[in-house]
């Protein structure tokens, strides 16, 4: 493994703010409550969107990536969920695993449609709601 990227990936970490901003301890963690502020935001409208329609995970990985700007614990999830997100689409591309995946995905469409036809067969296409015209 190269040391080499360890130091630079050790190096990265920390605040991205200016450098006049660094300057000042005041203004920093003015800064700082800031973009938690905002983060917290975000991941918030991501946690709601989750029963609700709306891209949920990705709105509370983007307020996780605001956090990231500021806070080093905030880029250590964030690396730690890329590398699983890397591994996982490798894992889905090994040739085993698409064959499996196909198998599952025909055999619930499969089903999908037996269940389709039952429901045509016993009630015809009359809708289980009332509309009235």
């Amino acid at each position: 493994m190269d040391t080499g990227s360890d130091e630079q990936d050790a190096a990265a970490l920390g605040s991205r703010a200016p450098e006049f901003i660094k300057a000042s301890r005041p203004l920093h963690l003015s800064w700082q409550v800031g973009v938690f502020v905002v983060g917290l935001a975000v991941v918030a409208a991501g946690i709601v969107m989750l029963p609700l329609p709306g891209p949920g995970w990705l709105v509370i990985f983007g307020g996780m990536a605001i956090w990231a700007t500021e806070f080093v614990w905030a880029q250590l999830v964030l690396r730690w969920t890329k590398r699983k997100v890397t591994e996982a689409a490798q894992k889905a591309l090994d040739p085993r695993v698409r064959r499996r995946n196909i198998i599952l995905t025909t055999v619930g469409l499969v089903i999908v449609a037996v269940l389709a036809g039952i429901y045509l067969w016993k009630f015809g296409m009359v809708m289980p709601w009332k509309i009235n015209e």
